[in-house]
């Protein structure tokens, strides 16, 4: 009987595994893709910001294998502070920050964008209203200046260098009230609103904003200007995979003759990248020398 059971139970076990064999397991063939981190310094109003920059995000993941992420820091000194323990790649760096990370952190520059008119500079501006009454230095004492953040070149570095050249030795006594508005855009809105009498910023986001915004021209009267320092470009960190970073400047440098690269740079508001290297800030580290600035120990903190 035993002998008899155990062998219809394997005539059942051979007519069970009788079926359709199984089909093999495909081969893992979607290795997860690659992530890189971007920074962004935060100019002016960052959904504008993410208006502006996430149309060449989505374009570079599709051309260099990663997935390219922004992150908008609260404030400039955040780039560096946070280069490392918020997982940067790398950042759009304005000229100053991109000074103070090579010094501190040894990034390496890639490409910077150049508009249509064949700019790839910015410069400093120094302004008030109109009807401020202030005409040139002498009227300034006693006023309420608004810089930019301690990290900036065009609203902190290139004030500090104009202060200097017209013999104000100590600022914080010249001018009544000294604060830092965050952004060029609110440095340029607190003196067009009266919050400030004298303000600086960058000469790209004053025209951003005039270009919209009539009061900007009409109201607010241009003193100074700086000579010119390299727009905002891309550096990545020292140890980046050198495969990753060329490609990256290849895309990058090659947006132009790509369709879809030029809609990105369109979006962006400029015409290409042009490649960039650490001696095109060389007018940077003057200012910096000039007003004996020490940038590996400077501490760019707002105060």
């Amino acid at each position: 009987m035993s002998r008899t059971l155990i062998l219809v139970c394997l005539c059942l076990t051979m007519v069970l595994g009788c079926g359709e064999p199984e089909p093999p397991k495909k081969a893992e063939t979607n290795r997860e893709r690659p992530s890189l981190v971007i920074g962004l310094i935060p100019e002016g109003n960052i959904f504008r910001q993410l208006d502006r920059y996430e149309p060449l995000a989505d374009y570079l993941s599709k051309k260099i294998g990663a997935d390219v992420k922004l992150k908008i820091l609260t404030r400039y000194g955040n780039i560096i502070d946070n280069f490392s323990s918020a997982g940067l790649d790398g950042a759009f760096f304005g000229s100053f920050t991109y000074a103070l990370a090579r010094a501190k952190l040894g990034v390496e520059p890639i490409a910077r964008p150049e508009t249509a008119g064949g700019v790839s500079t910015y410069y400093g501006l120094i302004f008030v209203r109109k009807d401020g009454g202030i005409h040139g230095v002498k009227d300034m004492k006693g006023k309420v200046f608004v810089f930019v953040d301690r990290a900036t070149t065009a609203g902190f570095l290139l004030p500090l260098a104009f202060f200097k050249a017209h013999r104000i030795d100590n600022y914080k006594t010249f001018f009544k009230e000294t604060y830092f508005s965050g952004t060029h855009e609110d440095a340029i809105y607190d003196v067009l609103h009266k919050k400030a009498d004298i303000g600086a910023a960058k000469n790209t986001v004053f025209a951003r904003l005039a270009a919209v915004d009539g009061r900007l021209k009409s109201d607010l009267l241009i003193l100074a200007r700086s000579p010119d320092v390299p727009e905002n470009g891309l550096a990545v960190r020292k140890n980046l995979d050198p495969a990753l970073r060329n490609k990256l400047r290849e895309a990058l440098l090659n947006m132009d003759n790509d369709i879809d690269g030029v809609n990105a740079l369109i979006k962006l508001g400029a015409k290409r990248f042009i490649e960039t290297t650490d001696s095109d800030y060389a007018s940077v580290y003057r200012y910096a020398e000039r007003i004996g600035l020490d940038l590996a120990t400077y501490q760019y903190q707002n105060e």
